[in-house]
């Protein structure tokens, strides 16, 4: 495994995970994801950002720095924009192998390396504005970028490659194999990186939309030629498009969005998904574009990327025992922790000897502000009646999207 040059200075080294783990113990990586580090050698040699021993990504990253003659004892400082452990789990066996490297982080950051890894000594905490001087041109400017997505996060640059080393600021999910840079890949597999942006930005800093737009705001001064993050492609050709769907994506948050639906449902028995179909048929005949997703089959991290995207939501589910069907509960309780708020929203389903979802429901969507219409509920096996009703629920809701209802 060999390092990837930005420059002649600055390398890229970067290990695929592929696991059946749980990113953040919470979301599927079904195609894994890649852990970025990178060296910059000037006099003195700086890495930034580490990784957590995971899929043997420490032995990787150790070949690779060799293949540019660096061992982890020749590294004069480490620097950790975020604090992370899928980027400092291995920190400590780092810190055995080389007691003498300067820890740099934010203040915030290294009152987490002192709690998370107990070190001590040998720590510099550095803010907006601050510089490190490797030699040989080399001189890295440090820029806060709080919550995005963890508070004591920063940005470093690196002036003559242009290179902005970003962390998890426009990151992605999926693997990479031998290749890193954006240049690289084929329009079909920008196709499916973009998908993973989606999913990973839905997923892991969709509640921190705000932020992100501050942290673009902030570093529009510097000149950026390269777009370093610490999951997925290292963007060199085009570095602005990954930044500008970071600010897509941020959009979301109040709008607009997409004029889409995404339909997220649970069936027991067939009786909501056979009324779903019916929705379904209704948003047909209006021609919106929709996605379906069924839970506890499907992940919810699947669902909540399209619902990020969104403007419109179908939630289908049965009253499950006086309330609603569980799995959908876990998934509203993601969509209002994940901040999917606004959506005009069509709720139907299934109930048995009783119903009582409605309560439940009406609870949970509260705080995310969604624009209801006036549901669809009935009792065992829908009837024509109630099929033709609920086609004209999926075509009302489909019209309200479009803008065209009267």
């Amino acid at each position: 495994m060999k390092a990837h040059a930005i420059s002649d200075h600055v390398h890229v080294l970067h290990a695929d995970i592929e696991t059946d783990d749980l990113f953040e113990g919470i979301w599927p990586i079904p195609h894994g994801v890649s852990l970025n580090c990178y060296v910059v050698k000037g006099e003195k040699t700086a890495l930034v950002d580490l990784v957590r021993d995971w899929s043997e990504a420490p032995t990787r990253l150790e070949e690779e720095l060799a293949s540019v003659g660096v061992k982890w004892g020749d590294i004069d400082y480490l620097i950790l924009n975020h604090m992370e452990p899928d980027h400092t789990g291995w920190l400590a066996e780092f810190r055995a192998l080389n007691p003498k490297a300067e820890i740099l982080a934010t203040a915030k950051g290294l009152e987490l390396v002192k709690s998370f890894y107990k070190i001590e000594e040998g720590l510099r905490a550095v803010k907006s504005g601050d510089t490190l001087d490797l030699g040989a041109g080399m001189v890295l400017s440090f820029h806060e970028i709080p919550n995005v997505h963890w508070p004591e996060t920063m940005a470093t640059f690196e002036p003559v490659s242009g290179t902005l080393f970003a962390c998890d600021a426009f990151g992605g999910f999926g693997r990479l194999g031998d290749r890193v840079f954006d240049d690289q890949f084929s329009a079909e597999e920008h196709a499916f990186y973009e998908k993973e942006s989606l999913r990973y930005y839905a997923n892991i800093v969709s509640s921190f939309s705000l932020f992100v737009k501050r942290a673009v705001q902030k570093l529009e001064g510097l000149d950026i030629k390269v777009v370093a993050p610490s999951h997925g492609i290292v963007w060199r050709k085009e570095p602005m498009k990954i930044v500008d769907r970071y600010l897509r994506y941020a959009a979301y948050l109040d709008g607009p969005r997409e004029k889409e639906i995404c339909v997220v449902y649970g069936s027991m028995y067939g009786n909501t998904e056979k009324g779903l179909r019916a929705v379904l048929d209704g948003i047909g005949d209006e021609g919106v574009p929709y996605c379906v997703h069924r839970v506890p089959n499907e992940d919810v991290s699947f669902a909540l990327a399209d619902a990020w995207k969104s403007e419109g939501i179908v939630v289908a589910m049965p009253t499950y025992e006086y309330k609603m069907f569980p799995p959908m509960a876990w998934a509203l309780d993601i969509f209002e922790r994940k901040h999917v708020w606004g959506r005009k929203a069509l709720r139907i389903g299934s109930w048995g000897w009783v119903g009582g979802a409605k309560k439940e429901y009406d609870e949970l969507v509260a705080p995310l502000k969604w624009d209801c219409i006036e549901p669809v509920e009935w009792a065992g096996s829908p009837g024509p009646e109630t099929l033709e009703n609920l086609r004209e629920a999926g075509r009302f809701l489909a019209r309200e999207i479009k803008g065209t209802n009267a």
